[in-house]
């Protein structure tokens, strides 16, 4: 294996992974797509539709305020475990909201939380914080 590996070195091969190109218009588009998943979540956020007894999520939390994403993942008493925040989310949709729980990749999944980081831009990470 030693010999392999100096041999596709010596060959010119390297270790060294190349990154992607991309362009300023990229960025833009990434960006674009971001705010619109982002804005598809606040729907979602301040409407009674992701749970069956016209609970919305911004009754409790407005503006997402006290989800605090940037402490995830952490220990959540709720369901004694460390969990990630789409576990906590779906929690909220099954108890407060008393509605059916969503998959970690489903796109309303994904929206929240969009949703929910873009109103804490710019607060530190601290996994694990309580």
């Amino acid at each position: 294996m030693k010999k392999l590996f100096l041999l596709l070195l010596g060959c010119g091969f390297s270790t060294i992974a190349i990154t992607d190109e991309f362009t300023q218009q990229d960025v833009n588009r990434w960006q674009a797509q971001f705010e619109q998943v982002a804005s598809e979540g606040r729907a979602l956020w301040i409407s009674a539709d992701l749970g069956k007894n016209g609970v919305a999520c911004a009754q409790c939390h407005p503006n997402a305020a006290d989800t605090h994403p940037e402490t995830y993942p952490k220990f959540q008493k709720q369901l004694g475990r460390v969990v990630q925040i789409w576990e906590m989310i779906n929690w909220c949709i099954r108890n407060p909201l008393e509605g059916n729980v969503l998959a970690a990749d489903d796109p309303d999944m994904i929206a929240l939380q969009a949703y929910i980081y873009k109103e804490r831009r710019g607060v530190a990470l601290e996994p694990g914080k309580h």
